[in-house]
């Protein structure tokens, strides 16, 4: 026989302190969940608070916003529930906010303005041609190329908000590879995996050497003539170095002829070789801003095939942005074709 339980005593099978204890109800388990949750108000029912606030009228704010009145007001009502705080002060004559609804408004306000820039760029970006690009440059290619480039992105794309780095081809690649950068400009081939290159141009290399030399003014250098001469060259790190070595080895130039490393930089070179202190490489394009109202220097053309490298754009595999790099690099090859190169094509 089991005996009554007198109302208000303990069950020895429910007492907290009874071994053996029965687990709590479900549905008690489940609401200590549900409670443990971030609270995430929605955007509907921000916008219905931030209507609301503006207009201090349910009917007006309802209006603007094209939500019913009713769902209006339920929106805001749950939002008060999932932020466990008084918004809004009801009276059947008008509405208030409360003190902590007018702190909360100007946070709604920023949430709704963030997200609403947040869609605009989203729009940007599934835009060709708008946005950043941040594009890398070669010292050796940048103060030849940029105008055309700039001019290019000035008169064809005036929403592209292009940001140029001026590093070497290490770093540059380096960039790349990490999403620093979006495309580089430089001399090829690199081979470097993870990097597609689209071909711009070839152009020729042109011997620069002081005005009284026995080589100035000549069209027909052998190759063979840079065996002897006295080569300036700029730094380690730059790609047109290690080209222009390439060029002597091919040229049967040996290691025992000394190779003076002067310059970091293409104009510094161009100085020393006007003041006489031997010779150097330049790339055409390079040639008239460099050597322009210089009458200390001459300039002497190879015979062909005259030795040449090669420039073109590289950006990511898989870049997301791909058939806009392409495009762009098209564009860039119409803008390129009136100086002293060789168009290039994929």
């Amino acid at each position: 026989m089991i005996s009554p339980i007198a109302p208000g005593a303990e069950s020895p099978r429910t007492s907290a302190g009874a071994t053996g204890a029965s687990p709590e109800p479900a549905q008690s388990a489940v609401a200590k969940v549900a409670s443990a949750r971030p609270r995430q108000p929605s955007l509907a029912q921000l916008r219905a608070f931030v209507a609301v606030a503006e207009h201090l009228h349910f009917r007006d704010a309802a209006t603007a916003i094209g939500m019913s009145q009713p769902a209006l007001s339920g929106a805001v009502s749950a939002l008060e529930e999932v932020l466990d705080v008084q918004l809004l002060e009801r009276t059947t004559r008008k509405v208030l906010l409360s003190p902590a609804g007018e702190r909360l408004a100007v946070r709604a306000r920023a949430v709704l303005d963030e997200v609403g820039a947040l869609l605009e760029e989203a729009d940007a970006a599934r835009a060709p041609f708008t946005g950043v690009l941040r594009l890398g440059v070669i010292p050796t290619v940048a103060p030849y190329l940029l105008p055309t480039v700039l001019r290019l992105v000035h008169d064809t794309y005036p929403d592209l908000d292009l940001q140029v780095h001026e590093e070497q081809t290490a770093s540059l690649l380096d960039g790349l590879a990490q999403g620093r950068l979006d495309l580089l400009l430089l001399a090829v081939p690199l081979g470097a995996p993870g990097v597609v290159e689209l071909p711009l141009f070839e152009e020729d290399f042109v011997l620069v050497m002081p005005s009284d030399h026995w080589l100035a003014g000549r069209g027909d250098i052998p190759r063979d003539a840079l065996r002897e001469l006295d080569l300036l060259l700029l730094d380690e790190g730059h790609c047109l170095r290690d080209q222009a070595l390439d060029i002597c080895r091919e040229a049967g130039r040996t290691t025992g002829v000394p190779v003076t490393t002067s310059a970091a930089g293409l104009s510094t070179l161009v100085q020393l070789v006007g003041g006489g202190m031997g010779v150097t490489l330049l790339p055409r394009t390079a040639l008239r801003v460099e050597t322009a109202r210089n009458e200390q220097l001459a300039t002497g053309f190879f015979a062909e095939p005259a030795p040449s490298r090669k420039v073109a754009l590289a950006m990511r595999v898989g870049a997301a942005r791909q058939a806009e790099f392409s495009a762009f690099a098209e564009s860039l090859r119409g803008a390129l074709a009136s100086l002293p190169v060789r168009i290039e094509r994929a």
